[in-house]
């Protein structure tokens, strides 16, 4: 490996960090379009190598509010197995997708995603209270039936696109799963490092991974995100929104251009 293709992989990974840290969303979302457009990284290892930057992050992440007693993975549990379960079919049914049908796919899951965060914004906690208005629990067992449903969903998103589902598991644990905000952040940083985990898992068995590569972008994230999620909380949460919904909508929009080519 090159010194001028390390210098590249740390400047993605730095950038990739600046934008997760602003907006909680999967590194995947980030560093496969730029795997894929400046390194020429095939889809498939494009998306693997991401999943473990979505290991390290939240890794550190889930660390800090373990210290600080912020962590229940035994109520979230549920979700955890199901991700795992979902995100070995995703990774399994992206394996047998054809290479430009799966650069496509993922064109449009970021323009989508894109579109949604620049009109609907980042504000988790507004979903959460109108979800709570509409969905209702009457026994323990249909929480634990529908977290389980809900991570497998999770999971196989993840095998799939490698999106690690963070904003979504932090929903369940709150508005299923009843979890205060705190431990709800904490546990769900875990429960994706997990989810990540057994995708990174199934591509690896397929030998969609570049270990090496994953562990430039993961260190490189990790360090740039920590900056990034302080200027998060002071910046305005509109503005932060319309930026990052184009960020994702350009990336998407030249995924999907070159997949056309």
């Amino acid at each position: 490996m090159s010194i001028t293709l390390i210098i590249v992989m740390i400047l993605i990974g730095i950038f990739t960090g600046l934008v997760t840290g602003l907006t909680g969303a999967s590194g995947v979302m980030v560093v496969v379009p730029l795997l894929t457009v400046f390194l020429d990284f095939p889809i498939h290892k494009a998306i693997g190598t991401s999943l473990m930057v979505d290991i390290m992050a939240p890794l550190s992440i889930s660390y800090i509010y373990f210290k600080h007693g912020n962590i229940d993975i035994k109520s979230g549990i549920w979700i955890a197995v199901g991700s795992i379960f979902g995100a070995q079919l995703g990774a399994t049914f992206a394996a047998g997708t054809p290479e430009l049908g799966l650069s496509g796919a993922f064109g449009i899951f970021m323009i989508i995603m894109g579109v949604v965060i620049y009109k609907k914004g980042l504000n988790q906690e507004s979903i959460v209270k109108k979800m709570k208005k509409v969905v209702k629990f009457e026994t323990e067992k249909q929480k634990i039936i529908t977290a389980l449903i809900l991570g497998i969903l999770i999971g196989i998103m993840t095998g799939i696109f490698g999106a690690g589902g963070g904003g979504m598991i932090l929903i369940i644990l709150i508005f299923v799963l009843n979890f205060p905000l705190r431990v709800a952040i904490g546990t769900s940083a875990l429960i994706m490092a997990i989810t990540a985990l057994s995708g990174t898992i199934g591509y690896a068995l397929h030998g969609n991974i570049q270990p090496i590569a994953g562990l430039i972008l993961g260190i490189s994230a990790a360090g740039s995100g920590v900056v990034s999620a302080r200027f998060a909380n002071k910046i305005n949460e509109q503005i932060l929104s319309k930026v990052v919904g184009i960020i994702f909508i350009i990336l998407g929009v030249i995924m999907s251009i070159l997949n056309l080519i």
